[in-house]
């Protein structure tokens, strides 16, 4: 049986166009129940849809979560932050501790905090959207943020084996939603990006690499990293 058929699957950031496209995909690959949490929860008509206020870098909302939410089998870490001009350089001591509590802390603590309600399940699994970003620094303190939940995603992977719950990232590129409004390169749909990140969740895979970019630079990571860094060599020494 698919893993979805039947779920009860806890979204974050539920109101942003890929948190959206998780529920929708969710309901229709037959969940039985989507918690669609934010930090102010919108309204749904699907009565299969459960709206609950969630700040995820607030330990006692996550606990309030937890506690309301303990049928929980499916945990979706969607929820992230970019913030501006974002180089290391350029933001502010709180800016990047701010980016590191959404896009790092707050998934690690929610994942922490639901294990053992996931590991009463026969069937559990965790998806954690990583971005292509996680694996080059085009971006300071977001890059940062998505490389650390990629290596805790392979952590969990390990320790989470054992209770039989599956540990899934997601590397993908820009996404056509409003954080990469900005952005003039090419876009994947939302739509897309969930049911790719859910067809690999239902198939066991371990990584989704969503895009022919997310690919190219997973590759490009056995290189010299000059090739995945041009401004070095144009800045070395004559």
């Amino acid at each position: 049986m698919p893993l979805l058929s039947g779920a009860v699957v806890l979204v974050t950031g539920a109101n942003g166009g890929l948190g959206r496209e998780f529920v929708e995909e969710a309901l229709a690959r037959g969940a039985a129940k989507v918690y669609a949490t934010a930090r102010r929860p919108q309204e749904w008509d699907d009565p299969r849809v459960v709206a609950l206020a969630l700040d995820i870098t607030d330990p006692d909302s996550i606990r309030a979560t937890v506690s309301h939410a303990q049928d929980v089998t499916v945990l979706i870490n969607n929820a992230g932050i970019s913030i501006g001009t974002d180089t290391l350089l350029a933001l502010s001591d709180g800016e990047i501790r701010e980016v590191m509590e959404t896009n790092f802390f707050g998934p690690v603590a929610l994942t922490r905090a639901f294990a053992p309600v996931l590991a009463a399940s026969k069937a559990s699994a965790v998806l954690n959207i990583h971005s292509v970003l996680s694996w080059i620094a085009l971006t300071g303190a977001y890059s940062a943020s998505k490389a650390a939940l990629w290596s805790a995603t392979n952590s969990f992977r390990v320790e989470l084996a054992p209770q039989g719950t599956q540990v899934t990232g997601v590397h993908v590129g820009y996404i056509d939603t409003a954080m990469a409004k900005g952005v003039d390169a090419p876009k994947t749909s939302p739509g897309e990006v969930a049911r790719k990140s859910l067809d690999g969740l239902e198939q066991g895979d371990y990584e989704v690499i969503v895009d022919d970019i997310s690919a190219g630079v997973k590759l490009g990571l056995s290189g010299p990293i000059q090739d995945l860094y041009p401004a070095l060599a144009a800045n070395a020494p004559a």
